[in-house]
């Protein structure tokens, strides 16, 4: 829309928060306006103006056209609120296609882990509680992104969910209008660093012996819960893993997120060849730690939602 936009989109995507707290403060009021005449005034128009905020967070580097920044944001509050009127969905992109930038370029988690943005988003999502931390994680960083699973995951209502959600947005938001600009621990050494432990313990499980996984990663009196399912300790997780083996299951880490005491891990399931509808095609391991070892582990199947 001006030059302005131009030059703090450029800034923004070069991992300037501040810039980009700039860029959304100059555009707020032309978004509530877009969410208050499909929402009215209230709640659902002010969760749906925080959520494009996060949203921006991960997806500025994908703005093609700085010029156009503006009704980029517009669009995703647009979405944001029609899909409000027509039930929750999950995490809203932005319409239509034009405004972001070709498929070959990175997802919005690769272009975010590529940038300096990254640890200033990493920090603030640290800052936040635990519980708000795990439903900001699941929702914007997961395959279990909708308000159902999530709810499912923690074994909490669905307004719950939606409340801490709406806690951990306002949060980010407003960290983005003071524009921040302390220094921030690099987490890319950690996040490799995850990568590196998940990828070690998996290779461990499928090689039989997780049980020596649980025993030096978990602490003696860990939780395990399957949602809708048994509940139990670390006996029921290495039960469970030598049940799959036995069966001919294999898992292959797919995702890692983590950020604080809050660690996930997302695995591809891979049936045997002669049972291919043995188990479902994926499973979320939500960790939560204590001083670096698992305390309560939550063990989902998501439903993939569609982006």
């Amino acid at each position: 829309m001006t030059q302005g936009d131009a030059e703090l989109v450029a800034l923004a995507q070069a991992g300037d928060a501040a810039a980009l707290g700039v860029l959304l403060a100059g555009h707020e009021a032309e978004m509530w306006a877009v969410a208050v005449s499909i929402l009215g005034y209230g709640p659902d128009a002010e969760d749906a103006v925080q959520d494009a905020m996060v949203v921006a967070l991960r997806r500025i580097g994908e703005v093609r056209d700085p010029a156009a920044v503006g009704a980029w944001l517009r669009a995703i509050v647009r979405n944001n609120s029609r899909m409000t009127v027509r039930g929750p969905r999950a995490v809203p992109v932005a319409e239509p296609e034009w405004f972001a930038r070709p498929a070959d370029t990175p997802t919005p988690e690769e272009a975010l882990d590529r940038g300096a943005m990254r640890d200033w988003v990493w920090h603030a999502i640290g800052q936040l509680s635990e519980p708000d931390r795990l439903v900001t994680l699941l929702r914007y960083f997961s395959d279990a992104s909708s308000y159902e699973q999530i709810a499912a995951v923690c074994g909490v209502p669905v307004g719950t969910v939606r409340s801490r959600l709406s806690h951990a947005r306002r949060t980010l938001a407003g960290g983005l209008r003071a524009a921040a600009s302390a220094a921030h621990t690099d987490v890319a050494a950690s996040s490799e660093s995850r990568w590196r432990e998940g990828r070690d313990m998996i290779a461990t499980a499928m090689g039989g012996d997780f049980d020596r996984v649980v025993r030096e990663s978990w602490w003696p009196d860990a939780e395990m819960i399957v949602p809708g399912g048994p509940r139990g300790g670390r006996d029921l997780a290495v039960n469970g893993m030598h049940r799959d083996l036995t069966a001919g299951v294999r898992q292959r880490l797919r995702n890692v997120v983590a950020s604080g005491d809050v660690l996930i891990w997302e695995t591809d399931l891979i049936s045997p060849p002669d049972d291919p509808e043995h188990c479902p095609p994926a499973a979320l391991w939500l960790q939560v730690l204590r001083e670096g070892r698992v305390r309560q582990l939550t063990l989902f199947h998501p439903v993939p939602a569609l982006r």
